[in-house]
């Protein structure tokens, strides 16, 4: 049985003047896999998103979003996305129970704040301001924020930059529980470590096209067949392994 589509991308463009962000992106994410896209700065990776969850206009192309047409239905596919946000966007002096409730607000639906809190393990923080959280529970809290309106995807902007190894870890466990609770997950991340081991397929974009795209493993083995060598030897563990088994995995706050 062949997977169902829940977005559809087909030539996407986008343009600023004569600059072209995006050129002719076409692609389809599955229901229920964590999706990346990766890319270096200024690749088209990040327009391609804010296209798909409403946030910029497209040149061309057409988006289908869980059968929904991006032109004809902008509003009802915001309903069924969750989309991060970048910590700017959080009141830094209103605590966690309140953070959620002013959203819970927006999207006028009923969320009990603490069984929220609970599933990103910062039940115990549900009265300390934004500003006191750590880096790793600002990233846990912002991604808590996406799944208040019970959506069916969410989209993820690297979600762990700048954080520890064991938070990161932890970050890496909560998208995958997220996944397996049947919430379609779309991720950016310049850490290929993080994609390899997060998601279930990748597209990779450079210049505002798509250069390559499927699994993983299979990306490596089609690199491994050109005859390409790593010049190190590839051992069975890295030195983050070794950290994290030295130093353990349980969460720890700043």
């Amino acid at each position: 049985m062949s997977p169902k589509t829940i977005i559809s991308v087909k030539d996407l463009h986008k343009s600023y003047g004569d600059f072209k962000a995006v050129q002719g992106i076409s692609f389809e994410v599955f229901e229920g896999e964590i999706f990346g896209l990766l890319g270096p700065n200024g690749a088209g990776k990040s327009t391609t998103l804010e296209i798909i969850e409403t946030l910029r206009q497209k040149t061309s192309g057409e988006v289908i979003v869980d059968g929904m047409d991006l032109d004809k239905s902008p509003e009802a596919i915001k309903k069924i996305i969750g989309v991060q946000l970048q910590s700017s966007g959080f009141y830094p002096n209103l605590n966690l129970t309140e953070l959620i409730h002013l959203f819970v607000g927006l999207y006028q639906n009923k969320v009990d704040a603490i069984e929220l809190l609970k599933k990103v393990n910062l039940e115990d923080k549900a009265k300390a301001k934004y500003k006191e959280l750590s880096g790793g529970q600002k990233q846990r809290f912002s991604i808590a924020t996406t799944l208040i309106n019970n959506p069916k995807i969410i989209f993820l902007d690297e979600p762990t930059t700048g954080l520890d190894p064991q938070a990161r870890r932890n970050l890496w466990e909560l998208i995958k529980e997220i996944r397996d609770n049947g919430t379609t997950v779309i991720i950016t991340t310049h850490y290929m470590d993080e994609a390899e081991i997060l998601c279930d397929r990748v597209a990779i974009v450079d210049s505002g096209k798509i250069i390559s795209i499927n699994t993983p493993n299979a990306l490596i083995d089609e690199l491994v067949a050109t005859g390409f060598e790593k010049v190190k030897e590839v051992k069975k563990a890295n030195l983050e392994d070794v950290f994290i088994h030295l130093t353990g995995k349980e969460w720890r706050e700043e």
